[in-house]
């Protein structure tokens, strides 16, 4: 039905429509409440003000997308963001304009302002929700184009706004925008910038103690950008962290990256490094259904076989493939608080100055220990790194030694432990579940076993059968031989003479030659462990190096292994590859 006189759709019609428009607005809120979406338009004021809102320009007459129509200047609380009509009041008014706009008079142009891909209505809200009403798609608007700092979205809502003002506030203190244009720093998450802002802060501290420059807060930013957020950033890129998070952003997962560091120091007593906390969490968000199932079967472990090597444990290659500068930039020390445990702290700092290594000391204190006693020992640890000029924390804990320190092991690249109870004689003994052989046998890292008596090192000691962790021994030998101008023994033993395997010799020969470093080779024959004790003796060696345990653990407990007897006879450290 028209309405005769203009052509247009009736006022009984029209107000038909209105009252489904209202049914509609009243739906939308409702769903809104149960989405928890907000149905409300944006007030261009508020949007305008917390995106710093900067010049304008006009763009003339054009036909803009109903559905980028966002907000209002003036009635964003009168229709929904659909622009359905909310007030009962309002139906005269949005009546008369429905038959407008379907006669033969029209309606004018709307006017908007344009932020980023949205638009706010500066006049014509009403034919904005009449064209929605009859299903158009675009309108005819005089364009105002506003420029901010933050980019506007059509789909934004309220909370994105908020994060995007926070962002832009953290651009007009920072200026990065304008410095370091192609640096991203949009979160997903709002009331995160302050954590940004705190580190610009901090590190312009720490440029003032340590350079005796004080910056202003820009270059300060200039300065935090460069060098402790990019290169997170670009570890978070090579290791492809965003692939399965499509939704997020770079800087999320930066942010995540040092709320986990916090969370590490709390549950570590160590101050963990931003590399290392974004390897834990590659590989918690990297977890799928092998790891999985392996978590859900773990306790097969413990309860069978609880000497053998976890199938979940990190590839133990790692040591011959990460790049960095020093091969144990950290090194775990068991601190046992007695001397044999304060002479494996020494000798570690002594590798750690040559290293420049982070001591990352572990007191595992029983229940009768008071607290005066574990005081005592955080103080003596301190102050021996203090006097090495050596970077050192040490964190108390309680539990099974060998267990807590395998728990830890992860977090630095060699565990050095005192001998203070090296594997016994006997089948009973072998089969135990907690000691230094267990330690051995589940351990990640390197292990570096140290007696009672210190010597010092200046001929390396290599016992090569040719097994994977022999390997991985040689490899550690050669960078030890070059890092501190040690010669180095290497030795092999057959039963026989004949039975010697001039392969083993020539490939560590050729290995050995091909990183420039010289060796003196030994051949022998009959047992392991007492050629190994021969060899220590005759050329003076005060470091042996070796592969860990080559049988399995069921194997391993009946008949024994050379490991267990080097162990229990040697005098000089030991460092034993797992």
């Amino acid at each position: 039905m028209t309405d005769a006189l203009t052509g247009g759709v009736s006022k009984g019609s029209a107000l038909e429509d209105f009252r489904k428009a209202r049914r509609r607005a009243i739906m939308e809120n409702i769903m809104g409440q149960v989405t928890g979406n907000s149905t409300s338009l944006l007030s261009y004021d508020d949007v305008r003000r917390k995106l710093k809102a900067g010049s304008m320009a006009g763009k003339g007459t054009q036909e803009i997308p109903l559905d980028a129509i966002i907000g209002s200047v003036g009635r964003y609380s009168d229709f929904t963001r659909s622009f359905l009509p909310r007030r009962d009041d309002d139906f005269d008014r949005w009546t008369n304009v429905e038959i407008a706009a379907t006669g033969l008079i029209g309606l004018p142009p709307i006017s908007v302002y344009q932020v980023g891909d949205g638009y706010f209505v500066i006049d014509g809200n009403h034919r904005v929700s009449v064209a929605h009403q009859l299903n158009a798609t675009t309108i005819e608007a005089h364009v105002t184009e506003v420029r901010t700092k933050v980019p506007l979205s059509k789909h934004d809502q309220l909370d994105d706004i908020v994060r995007k003002a926070e962002y832009a506030d953290f651009l007009t203190r920072t200026q990065l925008d304008e410095t370091r244009p192609e640096s991203d720093f949009t979160t997903t998450v709002p009331g995160r910038y302050w954590i940004l802002e705190a580190q610009i802060e901090t590190h312009a501290h720490f440029i003032h103690k340590h350079e005796a420059e004080t910056l202003a807060y820009p270059e300060a930013a200039i300065r935090w950008h460069d060098e402790i957020y990019l290169p997170v950033v670009e570890s978070i890129w090579r290791r492809g962290m965003l692939r399965d998070f499509p939704q997020r952003t770079v800087t999320d997962f930066y942010i995540w990256i040092w709320q986990h560091r916090a969370t590490l120091r709390e549950q570590l007593g160590w101050d963990i490094e931003p590399e290392d906390a974004l390897t834990d969490l590659s590989e918690y968000f990297g977890a799928r259904l092998p790891k999985v199932v392996e978590r859900l079967t773990g306790w097969a472990y413990d309860v069978v076989v609880s000497n053998e090597t976890r199938s979940d444990q990190p590839d133990k290659d790692i040591i011959l493939t990460e790049p960095r500068k020093h091969l144990f930039d950290k090194i775990l020390v068991a601190v046992t608080g007695n001397q044999k445990g304060w002479h494996a702290l020494d000798f570690a700092i002594r590798l750690g100055k040559l290293e420049m290594s982070k001591m990352r000391g572990l007191h595992i204190s029983s229940d009768k220990d008071e607290a005066a006693h574990r005081e005592q020992t955080r103080t003596e640890f301190e102050r021996r790194c203090e006097v090495a000029d050596i970077t050192g924390e040490l964190a108390i804990e309680s539990g099974v030694p060998a267990n807590e320190i395998n728990e830890r092991a992860k977090w630095s690249h060699l565990v050095v432990v005192p001998m203070s109870h090296p594997p016994t004689t006997g089948i009973i003994s072998r089969l135990g579940t907690s000691g230094l052989r267990d330690l051995i046998r589940r351990c990640i890292r390197p292990i570096l076993v140290v007696p009672d008596k210190v010597p010092t090192v200046e001929r390396l000691l290599l016992a090569y059968d040719g097994s994977r962790k022999a390997k991985e021994a040689l490899f550690i030998a050669t960078y030890l031989a070059k890092r501190t101008n040690s010669s180095l023994v290497v030795l092999t033993v057959s039963e026989t003479a004949s039975s010697h395997d001039p392969n083993l010799v020539e490939d560590v020969r050729t290995y050995l030659s091909n990183h420039a470093v010289s060796a003196l080779f030994v051949q022998d024959t009959g047992t392991v462990v007492p050629a190994i004790l021969r060899t220590i003796e005759s050329h003076d060696c005060g470091l042996t190096l070796m592969g860990g345990y080559g049988r399995n653990s069921v194997m391993g407990a009946v008949l024994g292994s050379s490991v267990d007897e080097l162990l229990r006879h040697a005098q000089q450290p030991i460092l034993i590859c797992t």
